[in-house]
């Protein structure tokens, strides 16, 4: 792995701690720099902007810090780094989870093959690198090949591989990198066989992968608008925009693109297409939130065809796994909340002559892909896998023989081969790749990972608690088998609850460092998730988010109740729409938690959605402050709107990277101001800003690494957790 170049500038910006700001347009400093307990806080200066909301007048004084580019911006970024990061590495517990870490993160792992071309193309690390590599293989037995190795590219290894697709002949890869944590990336087109670069590079995209014509001429793929003036070196389009699909042909310039499909006839509505394995088709997804999309369907076998509506009535979720001929296979929750898989006739797609194959049941349908004939269901069950195989007219097949109650992902495969791979997880298994054949209902190893570790002492066990209004709800708990239930344990709870996403056990090496230290690691599967279909889904939105936060409270509360901890010895962590989780909690029950990790979290409310058109589409989950009635309920939980003065708020580590285009870092750093401008007592506020990476995907190793111990050892002094001598 890399050196850690983190510390280099700290002689540089250690004596910005007080920080005088210069920028002439940044409003003016206060009288008195915050000084809480012996730690001295970078001054936030307050300016006096001030928003109208449907006649509330609500101050928003740090709007100046939406300015990433801003000196002031910067040097408080500078100096918030240079307080956090010298009180992070004197705690004694963070050099012991450093060096675990390290230890746990040196095993061989593996991702999920792709087989084109009768080639096989999979991720694997061999434990001492910082970026996964992909390889190349003639059969499953032959040796691999590197084909793309992204750690060369520079010496932090902050590129990352962020997505590949394989030519159908096997021949071209197309691959896409990220440099330093940003969601824009660059399209590349490698030669399979000498593994040279053809010359043409793809700009301006992020989030829509690419998806080849059957021949292996081109790509068809989503491009966002230039920016005025953009210089020709810039990689990144306008994200105030939305993407438009292209077909680019190998070896053209990318100014000689084709435009094949754009939106023209609604404001945010987002297409991206993909060509089924036939060729016959390219079919076009709408994407416009979280809700509900819709489809079209363009026949590429007819020399200039239009796309024509498939699914444009908004109603449901619609989700395409694959095609035969002129039946058109798609997971959907159209009058099903946990799922149902039907057929269409791409002739007749009336909702009249749609045939269902998999039913409307008892548990949510997570995916299903269209394998080898047969379609394959990875169903939620409590938050755990089921898989289940079903043939085209409906007959159940069998179910999948899984190695325990966890996770699995994956099930990548064609429709005409059975050969299927995917992968297995829990919190005590390190993920594992299987292989499955379709046609016999078979599963063996591809390969399995060996840990440097003894998950014998831990175990996981799943309980059930009851929310503020009766709602059941999940919880998995990771302990050691012998901790004892005298409300003395240091327990982190984790949560999400958004957006569809259902939180499965799988296993991480923080995880099994966090409880090596001692601690005990709960995971509560609240409303807003897919953990029981849309309807769990839809009562933890909009104006029923609170549900979400009183789901979270409710499991501290069960866990202090049943002895597991108590309210000193617990802390809380989410990330993404988990950080505003946490900072929602954090701000409604300051007196329930020990200490507090949110993580690159929304949390203005009231401005999310001005950072880009992506951040927009999320008030299908979050709602807007744009109309009364869910202005009002964003107002009641926005963390940047709800920190109060007067009040000890529990020690909090912020955490986030100054340059995350998805979850832009002002929404931290605004959070982060106000703590530490008002907290009553001793307890540490900190805010960790990464350099050099985004969101978390593509992030190297050591920056895992480092983000980990700094943040579980924040947690570990907070619940006062002795450092181990060994």
């Amino acid at each position: 792995m890399v050196n850690n170049p983190r510390h280099m500038c700290a002689g540089i910006v250690g004596a910005l701690a007080t920080l005088l700001v210069a920028c002439a347009t940044a409003p003016r400093a206060e009288n008195t720099t915050p000084v809480i307990g012996n730690i001295q806080y970078p001054a936030a200066p307050r300016g006096n902007v001030v928003d109208d909301y449907h006649g509330t007048r609500i101050a928003d004084p740090y709007r100046w810090f939406e300015d990433p580019s801003a000196q002031a911006t910067r040097d408080w970024v500078a100096a918030q780094n240079s307080v956090a990061q010298p009180f992070l590495e004197r705690l004694p517990q963070r050099a012991w989870l450093g060096e675990r870490l390290k230890q746990l993160w040196t095993y061989e792992r593996f991702g999920v093959p792709r087989r084109e071309g009768g080639k096989y193309f999979y991720l694997r690390n061999d434990g001492t690198q910082d970026q996964s590599i992909l390889y190349v293989a003639d059969s499953l037995d032959a040796p691999p090949r590197a084909l793309v190795d992204p750690n060369g590219n520079r010496d932090d290894a902050t590129i990352a591989l962020s997505q590949w697709e394989p030519s159908p002949d096997g021949k071209i890869l197309a691959y896409a990198l990220s440099d330093g944590g940003t969601d824009w990336v660059t399209w590349h087109f490698r030669r399979v066989d000498d593994g040279v670069d053809l010359p043409v590079v793809l700009k301006y995209s992020k989030f829509w992968p690419v998806s080849w014509a059957r021949d292996s001429s081109g790509v068809y793929y989503s491009k966002y608008p230039l920016k005025k003036n953009q210089a020709a070196d810039d990689p990144r389009g306008d994200d105030s925009g939305r993407p438009d699909i292209y077909f680019h042909k190998l070896d053209d310039e990318q100014s000689a693109d084709k435009l094949v499909y754009a939106v023209t006839d609604h404001p945010t509505r987002i297409p991206s297409g993909v060509v089924s394995e036939d060729g016959r088709w390219l079919i076009i997804g709408i994407f416009d939130g979280y809700e509900t999309n819709g489809w079209l369907l363009q026949d590429l076998r007819k020399p200039g065809s239009k796309p024509q509506p498939l699914f444009m009535e908004w109603d449901a979720l619609y989700n395409c796994l694959g095609t035969n001929g002129d039946e058109l296979y798609f997971q959907t929750t159209k009058d099903a909340p946990r799922g149902r898989v039907i057929v269409v006739d791409a002739n007749d797609p009336a909702p009249a002559k749609w045939r269902t194959i998999v039913p409307h049941g008892e548990y949510t349908i997570n995916n299903a892909s269209y394998i080898g004939g047969r379609v394959v269901v990875e169903y939620t069950r409590d938050a755990r896998s089921l898989v289940r195989m079903f043939e085209t007219n409906g007959t159940l097949a069998g179910d999948v023989k899984l190695p325990g109650l966890g996770t699995t992902a994956g099930f990548q495969g064609s429709g005409k081969n059975p050969e299927a791979f995917f992968s297995y997880s829990d919190y005590l298994s390190p993920t594992r790749i299987m292989r499955l054949d379709v046609s016999t209902n078979t599963v063996s190893e591809f390969r399995t990972p060996r840990v440097p570790a003894d998950f014998t002492p831990f175990v996981t066990e799943q309980v059930f608690y009851t929310s503020k209004d009766g709602t059941r709800v999940p919880m998995f708990i990771t302990r050691r088998k012998d901790a004892p239930r005298d409300g003395n344990q240091p327990v982190i709870l984790y949560g999400y609850g958004g957006f569809n996403v259902t939180l499965s056990p799988a296993f991480s090496p923080a995880i099994l460092s966090w409880l090596e230290l001692g601690g005990t690691y709960a995971v509560a599967n609240l409303r807003g998730g897919g953990e029981y279909g849309e309807e769990w889904h839809q009562a933890g939105t909009k104006l029923r988010k609170q549900n979400v936060f009183d789901d979270f409270i409710a499991a501290a509360e069960y866990l202090i109740r049943e002895k597991y901890t108590s309210n000193k010895r617990l802390a809380i962590l989410g990330r993404s729409n988990g950080g505003l989780l946490v900072g929602a909690a954090l701000t409604q029950r300051p007196d329930l938690f020990g200490a507090a990790l949110p993580g690159v979290g929304v949390l203005d409310m009231l401005r999310y959605h001005t950072a880009s058109a992506n951040a927009r589409q999320w008030s299908s989950d979050l709602g807007l402050s744009e109309d009364p009635a869910e202005f009002k309920a964003i107002r009641a939980y926005s963390p940047v709107h709800n920190v109060k003065p007067g009040v000890c708020y529990p020690p909090t580590l912020v955490t986030t990277a100054d340059r995350d285009d998805r979850v832009v870092p002002w929404h931290s750093y605004k959070f982060a101001a106000e703590l530490q401008r008002v907290q009553k007592c001793a307890n540490p506020v900190m805010i960790r800003i990464e350099t050099r990476a985004g969101h978390g995907a593509g992030k190297p190793v050591w920056m895992q690494i480092e983000d980990i111990a700094d943040q579980f050892g924040f947690v570990a002094n907070a619940l006062r957790m002795p450092a181990p001598t060994n």
